[in-house]
């Protein structure tokens, strides 16, 4: 859900030509086949939780005007066929962690047993509302970020015009969705919800920020920054949605701050135990060469070890006649020091702090497959 996607190493990709990491075809078989017994327990699959709003009729019209993008390399395509079909991912995960979290805690006792009979298969209906709102908003999110930096557009992407238009569409399609999400979020009718869910849109923008701004920087070259920054960072942009959207879920149902600081602690180490998973594959598998980026966590604890004066002599020796950095050079030098060990150990560390949390929950088949989830961030 968050690697990118399969290129040659001998090429960078160009800053506004981001990758969907949702959409990855490198996802380890072993958290699907987790993610798809976790849908059996909340009663229905989430892959198409947002389906109701992607098939509004406002965003039907967006779809016809989407396929005169056809035949260039605008990444709104990809977006929109991701939601269409992705035979090889399950693409609605941070709702289902939203559902398996309100099953695993449970009605709360300040909850009143009025309230408790509008359960179904042990989740409120405001419960599965949240879901539904938190994968709207990261959708709204993927699609703003397919808009192509025009600075960087080639004749080889298609014409100009159309990469305009399809920037435009991006824009609409993106608003649309986080307006229907913040319509819904203000029926939940709960200022604490309200805030929180708000203040995770506040980090989204912010960590992706930064991304941009270490990708556009110098090839993604990043001087300066250590691991404790990369999970800062990281978790603005990846983990925030789900930590407090778990803490959201515990709110709704009336549970105790502790019960709410528990299922914060879940989301973020499970999010950034996944980040750092989908990091790792380039390192970690043996087939045909992925592309990654120089601020992927294994690169950014190699650079660390080695020290920026050595980091750069490095980068200067992988580079070609043509001064283009030769990414198997560069992967072939992270993995030879312990950048990658280094990283995996810090998978495992988050992978433990997330069973540490779910595990303070009732046991129960929902506790278990949350459990499953933790572990399986681990598997390469």
């Amino acid at each position: 859900m968050f690697t990118a996607g399969v290129r040659r190493l001998s090429r960078l990709p160009r800053p506004g030509h981001r990758s969907l990491s949702l959409f990855s075809s490198s996802e380890p078989s072993n958290w699907n086949k987790v993610v798809s017994d976790a849908e059996k327990i909340v009663g229905y699959p989430t892959s198409f939780m947002s389906l109701r709003c992607l098939l509004s009729d406002e965003l039907s019209n967006v779809a016809m005007y989407v396929r005169k993008l056809v035949g260039t390399q605008h990444p709104l395509l990809n977006t929109a066929r991701g939601f269409v079909y992705d035979s090889k991912n399950n693409l609605q995960m941070r709702g289902l962690v939203v559902l398996l979290m309100s099953k695993a805690a449970g009605p709360s006792q300040a909850a009143s047993d009025l309230l408790a009979q509008d359960m179904v298969s042990g989740i409120y209906p405001s419960q599965r509302n949240l879901a539904e709102i938190t994968e709207l908003i990261h959708t709204a999110f993927l699609v703003h970020r397919g808009i192509v930096n025009l600075k960087d557009w080639t004749v080889s992407d298609g014409p100009l015009k159309d990469m305009e238009f399809g920037n435009k569409i991006a824009v609409l399609s993106g608003d649309f969705l986080l307006a229907s999400a913040c319509t819904g979020l203000a029926q939940l009718d709960n200022t604490k919800v309200v805030e929180l869910i708000s203040s995770a849109i506040g980090d989204l923008v912010q960590g992706i920020y930064y991304e941009n701004n270490s990708n556009t920087e110098d090839n993604g070259i990043t001087d300066g920054i250590d691991i404790g920054t990369w999970e800062k960072q990281t978790f603005l942009s990846h983990g925030a949605l789900l930590a407090k959207s778990c803490q959201a879920a515990m709110e709704l149902a009336r549970h105790d701050k502790e019960a709410q600081k528990l299922a914060y602690k879940y989301g973020k180490h499970l999010s950034l135990g996944h980040k750092l998973n989908s990091d790792l594959q380039p390192f970690v598998k043996s087939a045909e060469p992925m592309s990654f980026s120089l601020s992927a966590a294994p690169v950014v604890l190699h650079q660390q070890i080695v020290g920026q004066k050595r980091w750069h002599q490095q980068l200067q020796q992988a580079k070609t006649a043509r001064n283009i950095l030769d990414f198997s050079k560069i992967l072939a030098t992270v993995k030879s020091d312990k950048g990658v060990s280094s990283a995996v150990d810090l998978c495992c560390y988050h992978s433990n702090k997330a069973l540490e949390a779910i595990r303070a929950f009732p046991a129960s088949e929902a506790r278990s497959a949350l459990e499953n989830m933790a572990s399986a961030v681990t598997k390469y």
